[in-house]
């Protein structure tokens, strides 16, 4: 059996080794040094993100933001319904409540028509929303944005699966109050674990600064007036980001290519539907999602696991989940129709045409 390919495995760069090689020769292995520097300002200089602050993951930036906006016990907090459940997990950590709102068929992110819809009838105004880039493509971001100005709610930009995605040429990431990325090891750039913080507010970001590191006082001895969190990057991690840094945009377009490949040999199967990239925007492509109109998506998954590629349903939205049964949500059915039908298929950047064609072939013969 040829060996498996996943859904996005890491793809090293070649310098990883030698940063860290670097780290451990400086003996700065804890969560500071020369390395958590250098990736936060890769990641400002790539994004245009005015401050970053890099942490242990992607779930703890959403928290940090979420506390400095002073989101507090009973808040109410808008969410994209259709995510991974580590763009909600924060919004309880706060003891607050989600509300979710439902996507748009022309992004599959979170609509801009149905988030204005509730925020004029709601009879509780929430303080924040957490939207979702799906996917690693760009919601309808501006038009949310102008939203949530209208209404007093703050931004919180979840695009840890979209670093490297545009909307009329800005990052995702940067148009809200907070942006938030992810390194986990199935995400387009890696460092086995970790977050970032951005936001163009430096006084905030400060203060994430020191909620991340216990919340310690300006003292020589341990003095504490508030808590906080160990939410810091240790410095290796930061050298593998350093290096994933170097080769972000060669992954974007790889990540691309793989998805066009995919729709050359796809195309012509009339019940397949790829997720839309919207208008002056341009998606990571994070991973390759599609639909099937007709076949049963499991029939599919079974037949790619025959030849070891790895596959999986699309997110299970949030306001399904039993954990959230109670919770408000505002619905179209969009999401759901999308997560009875839908697939997200292989999109590692090591594969090759040949390895997206094999997947193809397979995945045609389900159809018919």
């Amino acid at each position: 059996m040829k060996e498996r390919l996943f859904l996005s495995a890491p793809h090293m760069s070649g310098n990883e080794l030698k940063y860290i090689g670097k780290v451990f020769e400086s003996n700065y292995i804890a969560p500071l040094g020369e390395y958590v520097n250098k990736f936060e300002e890769s990641i400002r200089n790539y994004t245009g993100a005015k401050n970053a602050l890099a942490l242990s993951s992607g779930t703890a930036a959403i928290h940090l933001a979420l506390r400095i906006l002073g989101i507090k016990e009973g808040d109410d907090v808008l969410a994209s319904t259709f995510t991974f459940i580590g763009s909600i997990s924060a919004i309880l950590y706060q003891n607050a409540n989600p509300v979710f709102i439902d996507s748009d068929k022309e992004s599959w992110n979170i609509s801009p028509k149905l988030l204005d819809e509730y925020l004029l009838n709601c009879d509780k105004k929430p303080k924040a929303l957490i939207l979702t880039h799906l996917y690693g493509m760009s919601a309808d971001i501006e038009k949310i944005a102008d939203v949530c100005k209208l209404h007093g709610v703050y931004l919180i930009e979840d695009a840890a699966e979209s670093l490297g995605a545009t909307f009329n040429g800005k990052h995702t990431g940067t148009f809200g109050d907070f942006g938030v990325y992810s390194f986990n090891g199935n995400k387009i750039l890696t460092t086995s674990g970790g977050g970032m913080l951005v936001s163009p507010d430096k006084a905030w970001t400060d203060k994430a600064m020191f909620y991340s590191t216990q919340a310690k006082g300006p003292y020589i001895h341990y003095e504490h007036e508030e808590y906080g969190y160990n939410y810091r990057m240790s410095n290796v991690l930061a050298a593998i980001g350093v290096a994933q840094m170097e080769v972000i945009e060669e992954r974007v377009l790889k990540k691309r290519e793989i998805f066009e490949w995919y729709k050359e040999f796809l195309d012509d199967i009339d019940e397949i539907t790829f997720m839309p990239e919207l208008k002056n925007s341009r998606g990571n492509r994070w991973l390759t999602a599609l639909t099937f109109e007709n076949t049963d998506f499991n029939k599919v998954m079974k037949a790619l696991e025959e030849i070891n590629v790895e596959s999986r349903p699309l997110w299970k939205p949030m306001h399904m989940q039993p954990l959230f049964k109670e919770c408000k949500s505002y619905l179209d059915g969009t999401s759901e129709a999308l997560f009875t039908k839908g697939l997200c298929v292989a999109s590692s950047t090591i594969m090759t045409k040949d390895d997206v064609k094999r997947i193809c072939d397979v995945i045609r013969s389900c159809c018919l």
